[in-house]
C-alpha cells in the first residue's frame, strides 16, 4: 500500500499565496515560488497550487507563475483553477504541472472529467470537492452546487478521476482538526485516493486524518514557518504514521 502523503497547498490570488478561514478573510502569507521551493526542500511529497481567483474571474490559471513554481520543485505538482477544457489542462501540464485539479467546471459538465482522463490519463486528473454540511459548493465556495458530497465523489470516480481533493469549508483555516466524518464517508465510498483538506493544526490532527485518507493537505499550519514541515514529519513518525524517507 502506498505510504501516506503530506502535501502543502499554495492558495494563490494576485500572484501571492493567501490563506483565510472558511474560504473568507484571505490574507497574504508569502511568495509562491519561495514557499514552493522551501516545501520541496523540507520533504513534501507533492505540492498543490490553486489559483483561487481564476474561476471567479473567468480566466485560466497563471501559467507563467505555474512554470516558475514548477522550475523550483523536485516533487510532483498539482495545479487547479480555471480548468474548463482539455486545452486548459494541457497548457498547465506544458507549464510543468504533473496533475490538474478541476472543480466548478466538472460540476457543470461531468463529462469534462472523462475527457480529461481519456486525454491525460486518470493519474493526472483530480476532482476537487468543496463541502459544507454534506453539500457541495462551487465557484470557490460561493455557490451551492445542488449535489451531495458522497454521491458526487462516486460520480467523479466513475467519470475517470484518479483522486479526490476533499476540502471541508467548515474546517478550513480553523486549525481545529480535519472533518473526519465527511472524509471517512467519502473515502469509504470510493476506491481512488482521497486527499483531505481543511483544519490541520497539529501533528495529531494530521495523524488522525491519515487513518481514513491517503494524503493530508497542509496550509495554515506551515505557511508562517515552512521549516515546520520537517518537524511535523518527525512528530508523525513518533505517532506511528509511516512516511517515505525525505531527501
Amino acid at each position: 500500500m502506498p505510504l501516506p502523503r503530506l502535501i502543502p497547498c499554495l492558495d494563490v490570488a494576485g500572484g501571492r499565496v493567501v490563506k483565510g478561514v472558511r474560504f473568507a478573510g484571505l490574507a497574504e502569507v508569502g511568495d509562491p515560488v519561495e514557499l514552493a521551493e522551501a516545501y520541496s526542500d523540507a520533504g513534501a511529497d507533492e505540492l498543490v497550487f490553486l489559483d483561487v481567483e481564476a474561476t471567479l474571474e473567468g480566466r485560466a490559471a497563471l501559467k507563467g507563475l505555474v512554470a516558475r513554481v514548477a522550475d523550483r520543485l523536485a516533487i510532483p505538482l498539482m495545479v487547479g483553477g480555471g480548468v474548463h477544457t482539455v486545452g486548459d489542462a494541457e497548457a498547465l501540464l506544458s507549464s510543468g504541472a504533473d496533475k490538474v485539479s478541476v472543480n466548478s467546471a466538472a460540476l457543470v459538465r461531468p463529462a469534462l472529467v472523462s475527457e480529461l482522463a481519456a486525454r491525460l490519463g486518470s493519474q493526472a486528473v483530480v476532482v476537487a470537492i468543496d463541502t459544507a454540511a454534506g453539500e457541495v459548493w462551487s465557484r470557490a465556495g460561493t455557490e451551492r452546487a445542488g449535489r451531495e458530497v458522497v454521491s458526487w465523489a462516486r460520480e467523479a470516480e466513475q467519470c475517470g478521476a484518479g483522486e479526490i481533493l476533499l476540502t471541508s469549508i467548515d474546517a478550513d483555516g480553523t486549525r481545529e482538526g480535519y472533518d473526519l466524518e465527511v472524509t471517512r464517508a467519502v473515502a469509504d465510498a470510493v476506491s481512488i485516493p482521497v486527499i483531505a483538506s481543511g483544519g490541520a493544526g497539529s501533528a495529531r490532527h494530521v495523524a488522525d486524518v491519515l487513518q481514513v485518507a491517503q494524503a493530508a493537505l497542509l496550509a495554515s499550519i506551515l505557511h508562517e514557518n515552512p521549516a515546520r514541515l520537517t518537524a511535523l514529519r518527525h512528530e508523525l513518525r513518533k505517532l506511528g504514521v509511516p512516511l517515505r524517507d525525505a531527501a
